[in-house]
């Protein structure tokens, strides 16, 4: 038990020096990664390489979502929307499982609670949907969240490649076409955030639905 705790503390240290030293090295810096970017845009593997340091960031909680301004840029709405959603998706699977994984000891103290039952039972695929949709909702505390939570991991899957692939393909249309900072001003557009925002609230509002009714039923 005593080594368990000595191993996961290890494991926490790391992931902060992990950051600090990416930080450091000026490594989560999205304009000096497009730059270097930009000279290999041609070859095929650079796709593959972003997708993997996505995945790698956020599986650490890092900016992975500095890559938008990285791959919207370089490549058309529709493949940039791609590598996004593709990045962040194995991000968040390696968050959850790491998440999962550290919090064992914590989850067995509370899991038998009520309000561990209710928020366990409440992760279900429209609740991490609207998050995933939310503009600017910060994924690495959906990822991690429902891994300590246990949440099913194909509605975390389902709902991560949807929601991140919708907005992504809104922000990356945007990004890939501008050609000024004013033109990059329209992200923050009702136009771009309503539907975002209708998506998540439509499915929030089926979320409490479905609660009142199972409270009615009970």
């Amino acid at each position: 038990m005593y080594q368990g705790s000595i191993t996961k503390l290890l494991i926490l240290l790391a992931l902060i020096a992990t950051g600090i030293i990416l930080e450091l090295a000026g490594l989560l810096d999205a304009e000096k990664i497009l730059s270097i970017a930009r000279e290999f845009s041609q070859h095929w593997w650079l796709a593959a390489i972003l997708i993997l340091l996505q995945g790698i960031l956020f599986s650490f909680a890092l900016a992975g979502s500095l890559f938008l301004w990285v791959a919207a840029p370089l490549y058309p709405p529709a493949m940039a929307t791609f590598i996004l959603a593709a990045g962040s998706t194995l991000g968040g699977l390696g968050a959850y499982l790491l998440s999962r994984r550290l919090s064992d000891d914590w989850v067995e103290k509370i899991e038998n609670s009520r309000t561990y039952k209710l928020l366990h039972e409440q992760g279900n695929f429209f609740t991490l949907f609207a998050m995933r949709v939310f503009p600017a909702f910060p994924h690495s505390l959906i990822n991690y969240s429902s891994g300590i939570l246990r949440v099913d991991l194909s509605h975390f899957i389902l709902a991560a490649i949807l929601g991140i692939s919708i907005k992504s393909y809104l922000y990356a249309s945007v990004i890939h076409g501008a050609t000024t900072a004013e033109s990059l001003q329209s992200l923050l557009d009702i136009s771009i955030l309503g539907p975002l925002i209708l998506l998540s609230v439509i499915s929030l509002l089926g979320v409490y639905i479905k609660y009142r009714r199972s409270l009615n039923r009970d």
